[in-house]
């Protein structure tokens, strides 16, 4: 994909709405197109999480691993929705498993690049956590609601 493709990939991602045309820049700079199978692993919990996605085409579900049994999905991610904010906080180790639903195209963006990016420009590094810190909040309410209704 040229990078003029992703960037205005990048612009139409309703996660990145309002960016400016620089910081849409970098992490053009620093993304991949990547396509997954259904049922394969976008991330696993307790690997390095050192990017985030931005999915473009198809659904992955969030998972709680639990012992001798399928995982628990907490939320499925749709087009124009992010999976993944482990590779902003020290450890840098996903806390859930992504697994593809169905075949999902997304943008893979270097976390590593993005958080050094962020130290040097700080305006960009309050852009990036404001998105990051609205989809942890959304995370974790959808992960109570969802616990609440197994919890007999």
């Amino acid at each position: 994909m040229a990078t003029e493709s992703v960037e205005s990939t990048l612009k139409a991602h309703p996660f990145l709405a309002g960016l400016e045309a620089r910081h849409l820049a970098l992490l053009a700079s620093c993304a991949t197109d990547r396509i997954f199978a259904t049922g394969d692993f976008l991330c696993r919990v307790g690997t390095p999480a050192e990017s985030f996605f931005l999915v473009r085409e198809g659904r992955a579900s969030l998972e709680v691993h639990v012992p001798q049994q399928p995982g628990l999905r907490l939320e499925t991610i749709h087009p124009g929705e992010v999976l993944g904010w482990s590779w902003l906080l020290p450890p840098y180790r996903w806390h859930l498993d992504g697994r593809a639903l169905e075949p999902v195209r997304a943008l893979e963006i270097d976390g590593r690049v993005v958080r050094r990016a962020c130290e040097r420009d700080h305006e960009f590094g309050y852009q990036m956590l404001k998105r990051f810190a609205q989809l942890l909040g959304h995370r974790l309410q959808s992960a109570r609601v969802r616990l609440g209704a197994h919890v007999t």
